[in-house]
């Protein structure tokens, strides 16, 4: 069974790139990485503007500027100590998922960082799909040993759809 994936579209460009199916392909080729059965759990995705994401980051991490993506984890999975593994999440159950979280992606920061870095748009987004959800899943880069830990994983996930790898 496929997760559940809450996709809400702010920025019509994002339903062009066709944001649903990147991010439901993003979110199960991590849950299968992390062994996480595929439907008991839901994630909220949604594609906006780089105003709307500055006043997000603003308003959630005090800095009023455009980032690529944000995400707000439901329950707090990060370890206690730097270096640790992450928490799993409970099991959810099919007929109630449980709530990862919300990820958040601005277009206009997605697609100037994919010309940039000489990516495709959709390959870029499905890195930061995954990326956002590894951090609603207890994944952070703030420590070197957690930032080595978690991109390997991106690496391996990406590299399981077939991606390159995007450091």
């Amino acid at each position: 069974m496929e997760p559940l994936v809450d996709c809400v579209i702010e920025d019509a460009r994002w339903a062009d790139l066709g944001l649903e199916p990147l991010a439901l392909r993003a979110v199960t080729a991590t849950l299968s990485a992390l062994d996480l059965a595929q439907d008991q759990y839901t994630i909220c995705v949604m594609g906006c503007d780089d105003a709307r994401i500055a006043t997000l980051n603003a308003q959630f991490r005090g800095k009023p500027t455009p980032t690529n993506v944000l995400s707000w984890p439901a329950e707090d999975l990060s370890p206690d100590e730097p270096g640790e593994e992450p928490y799993l999440p409970a099991e959810g159950d099919p007929n109630d998922p449980l709530t990862l979280g919300d990820i958040a992606l601005a277009y206009d920061t997605c697609a100037r960082e994919a010309v940039e870095g000489g990516k495709l748009m959709a390959d870029h987004v499905t890195h930061l799909t995954l990326h956002g959800l590894l951090h609603c899943l207890g994944y952070d880069h703030i420590h070197d040993e957690d930032a080595s830990r978690m991109e390997a994983l991106e690496v391996r996930i990406l590299a399981s759809l077939g991606l390159p790898d995007p450091y």
